[in-house]
């Protein structure tokens, strides 16, 4: 009896099957549970919205890097230091963003990000010399394919007048066409309502004053083979009220405005309406003038 005893005794202080039963049945259920629990989605906070870029807008260290000037960093350098100015106020701030049309200049110089382009443009009537998309039909609309770039045109022609054009992004090249006393000169065929008196000519070729300023002339000549009502004048002047400025003076009325030469630069191989890029050999040129 007490060897039983003894026997259950001792067998009582072993596991029992009925215990590792159970540790499997309760390994079973938590496996059974965890294949049986909903998936968790994994929730993401979302930080504040990032602020969508602007096209329109640059880095200014890469404004400078993209004209030439220096590397970005050596733009960082730049800035922190004063030489930038945006708009004629000097930018010390990391990451400013500019605009392409904005005013940024390097040690006093204005700079450009984009490569240097020259469009000529043969204008054709009915097209205003206007970069505003409020006037109608504009010369930017037949230059529209021509470059990405911020082109602009130098001078203006009037709608009902046609000729040569130069665009450009190069400020040097503008400030050269817009300076009253070098310039650049332009040649125009202009035809009158009734032929030019002598007397007339004589008085453009010498320079007129109306309202009391000088008006000069390079060149006047009738043209060979045409009416005295067509002349060809050449001057040092961006626009054509100058023209109109003259003949008003002297009582004529201008029917018609043909810019026929820039500089060196001509029609030859552009048809009305067309534009071309300038050659290398013609941008040189351009700026030896």
């Amino acid at each position: 009896m007490s060897k039983q005893q003894g026997k259950s005794g001792k067998g009582s202080n072993k596991p029992t099957n009925k215990k590792s039963s159970k540790g499997r049945s309760d390994a079973k259920g938590k496996s059974f549970a965890r294949e049986q629990a909903p998936i968790k989605k994994k929730i993401v906070t979302s930080s504040a919205p990032k602020r969508p870029s602007n096209p329109d807008e640059i880095r200014l260290n890469k404004y400078i890097a993209n004209s030439g000037v220096c590397s970005r960093r050596d733009a960082d350098m730049h800035i922190a230091v004063g030489s930038v100015t945006v708009n004629g106020k000097v930018i010390n701030e990391m990451g400013y963003k500019v605009k392409f049309e904005d005013d940024v200049r390097f040690d006093g110089a204005r700079i450009n990000p984009e490569k240097k382009t020259y469009v000529l443009l043969n204008k054709p009537k009915g097209f205003a010399t206007t970069t505003s998309d409020s006037k109608g039909k504009t010369v930017m609309d037949l230059v529209a394919n021509s470059t990405t770039a911020r082109i602009k045109p130098i001078g203006r022609l009037g709608r009902g007048s046609t000729g040569l054009l130069l665009f450009t992004n190069d400020d040097l090249i503008v400030k050269k066409f817009t300076n009253s006393k070098t310039g650049v000169s332009r040649l125009f065929q202009i035809e009158l309502d009734k032929d030019l008196k002598h007397e007339d000519f004589k008085k453009i070729q010498e320079g007129i004053k109306p309202m009391g300023k000088l008006v000069a002339v390079e060149e006047i000549s009738y043209i060979d083979g045409a009416p005295k009502t067509q002349i060809g004048l050449k001057i040092k002047n961006t626009g054509n009220t100058i023209l109109h400025t003259i003949f008003d003076y002297l009582k004529y009325e201008i029917v018609r405005v043909d810019c026929v030469q820039i500089g060196h630069l001509t029609k030859k191989d552009l048809p009305r309406g067309h534009w071309k890029h300038l050659t290398t050999q013609e941008i040189n040129t351009l700026q030896m003038l």
